[in-house]
């Protein structure tokens, strides 16, 4: 993505999180632009002075990247469990920082340890549990790469911590470009 692109996402997510938050209708993003409209995952990541508010993403889209960045910013603002009690106020606007990670396509690994951290994020599933880490986590925490497949799989996936071990349990590697900007910013 060049940096036209990557302000034309950013805009999408931090208007999108704006009319959401403040109960008014959400703009309908459209693009000329191919790369806007390929058909691709992305995950949204919004942080409040660096605390996490959100994060939901999608590893494929049977629509456009820009349409999926906007449902995918809606849904961090309201729809990340983890925040149902305690969600984003107004007044909160103005410090959220957004984060969107255009994904790679995934690819099922025979060697979880190939993965290179902080380049690689893993997405785990077995059975009807799975989890995902973005790429960046793994910069951000400081894990080695079995604490970073362990984590995933007890935190992320409910699984047992060794699960990234087991054959019956399939992971998966992809890459992200990783682009953010303060709300106020954009």
């Amino acid at each position: 993505m060049d940096e036209t692109q990557k302000r034309i996402l950013l805009k999408t997510a931090r208007d999108t999180v704006e009319a959401v938050i403040t109960r008014r209708p959400i703009p309908e993003p459209r693009s000329d632009d191919p790369e806007l409209n390929a058909h691709c995952g992305c995950f949204v990541t919004l942080k409040n002075k660096g605390r996490l508010r959100g994060c939901i993403g999608q590893f494929i889209s049977e629509g456009p990247l820009i349409e999926l960045v906007s449902q995918m910013a809606r849904a961090s603002a309201t729809g990340d469990p983890r925040f149902f009690s305690d969600t984003i106020r107004p007044n909160e606007l103005k410090n959220l920082d957004v984060e969107i990670s255009v994904l790679s396509p995934l690819r099922l690994t025979n060697d979880p340890l190939s993965l290179q951290l902080g380049v690689d994020g893993i997405y785990i599933k077995r059975g009807r549990a799975s989890g995902c880490f973005l790429p960046q986590v793994a910069t951000e925490t400081g894990w080695s790469k079995e604490e970073f497949l362990s984590y995933c799989c007890a935190h992320k996936a409910g699984l047992p911590a060794d699960a990234w071990r087991d054959p019956d349990t399939e992971v998966y590697l992809f890459t992200a470009d990783v682009f953010g900007s303060t709300f106020k910013e954009i």
